[in-house]
């Protein structure tokens, strides 16, 4: 991720924003974002774009959140300059999204949050059900499990001499053990997912219970059900979060998953036999893409304020993401109960 900069004069002049005074917002881990205010009102999210996102993803993000607006869900919006253009390019790809009001969480406190995690997440589902995109914009290989591990491995062989290496490889080498024996996913269903439900993606209600919108609409793709919610989980119902060693919780689980349901969101018995599956096999992933970038330094955003460097940062998210996928082999019959009963 990109350190916070005053975004650019030329850029916010392609807005129209030559009066407006511009907020870092810090929770994200790959792009670079700001709240856009006038007068201390907020006007619109503007964002630069790490370079792994074509431009072209503005376009597929325009579509879909059309769409769901359409359907009547809560949404931001793409922002088009005063030229009518999607973005602006200016040392990288930045584009403009409406602000839409809500409460951002980084964690899950309970049950009722869960709830109305799966339940926006549920909505999110029923309304894009059956709406057919051709994306103009996708990422390659994001959850190609085997080539994460591979990378990994690579990282390894490519950094033997690394100053940490006595650190990292035995984190790295557990993980590899790990994730080598999970079994298959089933093939299922592809539809529109949204790539990356993680709790900081969704906006509650300033005082309730209650989901508001889901955002961060760069990951849009055709997936499973079983990645997505599997990711989603991962997030939602490790009370620990992505930095500690923790690990699953039942209860969040199975409440998520009522919530998933009752907000109209499809679920087949293959998805619900799918789904603890995908949770180790993300948390799994995951791992080994924080452990390679211990070692490379390149790409996940870090908290300077928790830890000394991304290196540092990545192996605690790492050794965090191991611990989760433990705990879910550990507890696979008790969350595959959940998710028939959910």
């Amino acid at each position: 991720m990109l350190r916070p900069v005053t975004p650019p004069s030329a850029v916010l002049a392609a807005y129209g924003w030559t009066s407006a005074t511009s907020v870092p917002i810090t929770v994200g881990l790959i792009n670079q974002t700001f709240r856009i205010e006038e007068g201390g009102r907020p006007l619109a999210i503007l964002q630069r774009l790490h370079p792994i996102f074509a431009a072209e993803v503005n376009e597929d993000l325009d579509a879909i959140t059309a769409e769901l607006a359409r359907r009547g869900m809560r949404t931001p919006r793409l922002v088009r300059t005063r030229a009518g253009e999607a973005s602006v390019a200016h040392e990288g790809v930045w584009r403009a999204i409406t602000f839409v009001p809500g409460r951002t969480l980084t964690e899950v406190p309970g049950p009722a949050i869960a709830h109305a995690a799966g339940a926006l997440a549920g909505r999110f589902h029923a309304a894009l059900d059956g709406f057919e995109h051709t994306f103009r914009f996708t990422r390659a290989g994001v959850h190609d499990t085997p080539a994460h591990l591979a990378a990994l491995e690579r990282a390894l062989a490519e950094h033997a001499a690394h100053p940490e290496i006595g650190l990292v490889r035995p984190l790295a080498e557990a993980i590899l053990a790990h994730a080598r024996a999970l079994p298959p996913l089933p093939a299922e269903g592809r539809r529109i997912v949204h790539g990356d439900l993680k709790i900081t993606n969704l906006l509650f209600h300033p005082e309730r219970d209650e989901g508001a919108a889901v955002v961060d609409l760069d990951t849009l793709a055709h997936g499973t059900l079983a990645i997505e919610l599997g990711d989603a989980l991962r997030s939602w119902c490790n009370p620990s979060g992505e930095s500690r060693e923790g690990g699953i919780d039942v209860a969040l689980f199975a409440a998520a998953l009522a919530g998933f349901r009752a907000g109209g969101g499809p679920l087949s018995a293959e998805d619900r036999g799918a789904i603890p599956l995908g949770v180790e096999t993300i948390s799994a992933e995951l791992a080994a893409r924080f452990c390679r970038d211990a070692l490379e330094d390149r790409y996940f955003g870090w908290d300077p304020a928790r830890f000394p460097d991304r290196r540092a940062h990545c192996r605690a998210r790492a050794g965090s993401q191991l611990a989760l996928a433990r705990s879910v082999r550990a507890r696979r019959s008790e969350l595959e109960r959940a998710a028939r009963d959910a």
